[in-house]
Formats: C-alpha cells, structure tokens, sequence
C-alpha cells in the first residue's frame, strides 16, 4: 500500500523515469499525487479589485498503478513483500529484504 511521504518512481505515462514524494492519496479514485509530477498551469481570478490574476502550477493526480515504490536502503523501484518478525506482519523489499 503507497502512503504519503513514500517515495516513487512513475512508471507510465508523460512523465514516465521521474522519481518524487508522493504529497496526498486519493483513496476514493486510487489515484496519487506525486511532487513535482503531472504539472499543469491553472488561471487563478484576482483576489481584490484592481489587482491582476496569476498563473499558478498545480500538480494534478496519476493513477496508483502507474507509481512504483522505491526502497530506501537501496534506491531501486522495486515490489513490497511481507515478512512476520517478532510476531507482526511488516513490509519488506523484494530485492535487498530490507523493512519498507
């Protein structure tokens, strides 16, 4: 399961190669949005009269399917497994063991 504050690796789509922290789930739609990620450009109305509008870039969702997550120890994307130690469940990397 990807949380926020997980780091990913986009796997498909425009932005395919690009690694970032992932800023908020969207567990309805399983969609993600990741940091830096899917950028597009949103047209904000002035706030008070007189003043002028602005431009605003805004990271929009992908889907969870196309993010892979990458292991802290050793910085490849790679698939979770699970482990029992000490009586719990936890989360392992499929290629070094190390806990996700």
């Amino acid at each position: 399961m990807i949380k926020k504050g997980d780091t990913v690796y986009i796997i498909k789509g425009k932005e395919r190669g690009k690694t970032g922290r992932i800023v908020r789930v969207l567990k309805d739609s399983t969609r993600v949005v990741v940091e830096g990620a899917n950028m597009y450009k949103k047209h904000a109305r002035p706030k008070q009269q007189g003043q002028k509008g602005e431009i605003i870039s805004v990271s929009r969702s992908i889907h969870a399917s196309n993010v892979m997550r990458v292991c802290g120890k050793c910085g490849v994307r790679t698939r979770r497994g699970h482990s029992v130690a000490n009586g719990t469940k936890i989360e392992v990397c499929k290629k070094c063991h190390a806990e996700l």
